[in-house]
């Protein structure tokens, strides 16, 4: 039975970068899978980011997560899942095997990090609906347990310690 690992947060908070990382300490002795929002979204061609949209695309995510859940130790999803409904549903369904991570960092280190030029994009009016920037759809913190992780004062190994200490320490 698996871990489900939910990191979410802004677009250039370090979810994906984290996952990788953590995935790499855990292969020595589980078996790991990353489910990263944006491939997913490719995958099933989504490409609206409506609050619809959304929802739709982590539910997806959530019953992806169900279908392979006994083939995995660990499945790491790094998805922004701005609404706290979609995670909330994560958690109903998986209860202590759903371990929530917020990621986050300044809006000035995610804009310096750009990683995806979707800042630069939405400073432009290329995108007009970039979550936590120029968008109607605001980041939702959640309501039950989760982790903080600030990226702006953890190294990723710090934040890696953090998050594997979180996992393991909740039963």
């Amino acid at each position: 039975m698996a871990k489900i690992v939910w990191l979410t947060g802004l677009s250039g908070a370090g979810k994906t970068t984290l996952c990788k990382k953590i995935k790499k300490k855990l292969k020595k002795n589980y078996k790991c899978l990353i489910i990263d929002g944006d491939s997913f979204r490719k995958k099933k061609k989504q490409f609206s980011f409506s609050k619809k949209s959304i929802i739709e695309n982590n539910l997806q995510i959530i019953n992806y997560c169900k279908k392979i859940f006994n083939k995995y130790d660990y499945i790491l999803v790094a998805v922004i899942s701005p609404l706290k409904q979609t995670r909330k549903f994560a958690y109903r369904i998986f209860k202590d095997n759903y371990f929530e991570i917020f990621v986050f960092a300044s809006l000035k280190t995610l804009i310096s990090r750009d990683t995806k030029g979707l800042y630069e994009l939405s400073k432009k009016g290329i995108i007009k609906n970039l979550i936590g920037y120029n968008s109607r759809i605001k980041y939702e913190i959640s309501d039950h347990r989760y982790l903080k992780v600030n990226t702006n004062l953890l190294s990723s190994n710090q934040s890696i310690i953090k998050i594997l200490n979180y996992i393991k320490l909740q039963k």
